[in-house]
């Protein structure tokens, strides 16, 4: 019997002795990956924090419209912007011609917010309450009401105008908001020589219509698109003769 306790004893050693070892094995094998995931990390530079109040633009956006003027806007020519404003929102002021951003912009997150008038009796294709936002004032992302109106489909809501067909249709009914979030990459120039298109994603209503689209080039009603050495440049808002309004209107410089 003592003989058996002796063995129990020494057996129970060598399992702790394992136990122990197999433990110690394990911490140094959990160190080792630690400091193999460490080679990975990459800690600076740290992100800017920005504040995103419910509602309200980002806390580094420009705010280009929230509903009292129009400081931030220009006439083509010059002079005060002849747009309407009543309750908090910029409504087209037809035959005054498009309003600009005195500030200039290249790479832009912006954020803007439509409406189409309700009335569409006798309206229909290009002219159901037509306008339009111009990157850099040559790159148009198509403001239409598609709802529900059968146009030419690089024409619609969404779409990059006479260039891209938009991924699919998110047009609320007419005389609701409608929301786009778009990210639009500047053409690059080498000279006079293009050297990077441009690109633009659009999310129209939460959904996505472009992604990383190329632009092939000036939006041009008649005839092909194309590109000519430029800097950055205003946005610009279209007057196509519609009661198109807006609100909600900034960007964040990229």
């Amino acid at each position: 019997m003592k003989r058996y306790k002796n063995l129990i004893n020494v057996t129970l050693l060598l399992a702790s002795s394992v136990a122990i070892s197999s433990y110690a094995q394990a911490e140094q094998s959990q160190a080792e990956r630690e400091k193999l995931a460490q080679k990975t990390e990459v800690w600076e530079p740290v992100p800017a924090s920005v504040s995103t109040p419910v509602g309200k633009a980002p806390s580094d956006a420009i705010v280009l419209f929230s509903g009292d003027d129009l400081n931030a806007w220009e006439a083509l020519k010059g002079g005060d912007a002849p747009w309407s404003i009543g309750g908090d929102v910029l409504t087209v002021k037809p035959g005054t011609g498009d309003i600009k951003t005195k500030q200039n912009f290249c790479d832009v997150q912006l954020h803007m917010e439509w409406r189409t008038p309700p009335q569409v009796e006798g309206m229909k294709g290009q002219q159901r309450n037509n306008s339009g936002v111009f990157f850099q004032q040559r790159y148009e992302v198509q403001v239409l009401d598609s709802y529900d109106n059968p146009t030419y489909a690089n024409g619609q809501a969404g779409s990059v105008y006479k260039q891209t067909i938009p991924l699919a249709n998110a047009m609320r009914p007419a005389g609701e908001w409608q929301y786009y979030d778009i990210i639009y990459t500047a053409p690059r120039f080498e000279g006079k020589a293009l050297s990077q298109p441009g690109y633009v994603t659009v999310m129209h209503n939460g959904v996505l219509l472009q992604n990383h689209t190329e632009i092939q080039g000036k939006t041009e009603w008649i005839g092909a698109p194309s590109y000519e050495a430029h800097g950055c440049a205003p946005l610009q808002l279209q007057d196509h003769g519609n009661l198109v309004s807006f609100r909600n209107i900034w960007v964040r410089e990229l």
